[in-house]
């Protein structure tokens, strides 16, 4: 790696570290997502700062060219922020389902009670009763 790309990739990866941070103080970012981020941002600026890292990795998986390394961490990631997100959307999905059967309990008690208290014209038949045989 020239110095030049080491700059830019520092650059780029201190940057990225920064956004993620400022999200999380803005609130924008819960804690939760962002441990993720930054963790990609740490892993991404201690590559580019320690050129040697790459190599050392590749040399225990027996990789002949580094570079692959950062496109195995690469899906790695994703696939971990993948599985990670599908599990909230699960859960999410779940919530607003249970949500959804409350309002509508909740909606059908307030009917009632709304129909209960209504003052009754004469002709009106009580629920629940028979009307009135002429």
């Amino acid at each position: 790696m020239t110095d030049l790309v080491q700059v830019v990739a520092v650059a780029v990866s201190s940057l990225l570290l920064v956004i993620v941070l400022d999200l999380v103080r803005r609130r924008r970012l819960t804690e939760e997502y962002a441990f993720i981020w930054i963790v990609c941002a740490g892993a991404l600026l201690l590559l580019s700062l320690w050129r040697e890292s790459l190599h050392a990795v590749a040399r225990w998986l027996d990789v002949h060219y580094p570079p692959a390394i950062l496109l195995l961490v690469l899906v790695l990631f994703v696939f971990v922020a993948s599985l990670h997100f599908s599990l909230v959307i699960s859960r999410q999905r779940a919530q607003i389902e249970r949500l959804a059967e409350e309002v509508a309990i909740l909606t059908a008690q307030h009917r009632e009670l709304a129909e209960a208290g209504r003052p009754r014209a004469s002709g009106d038949v009580a629920p629940g009763s028979t009307p009135p045989s002429s």
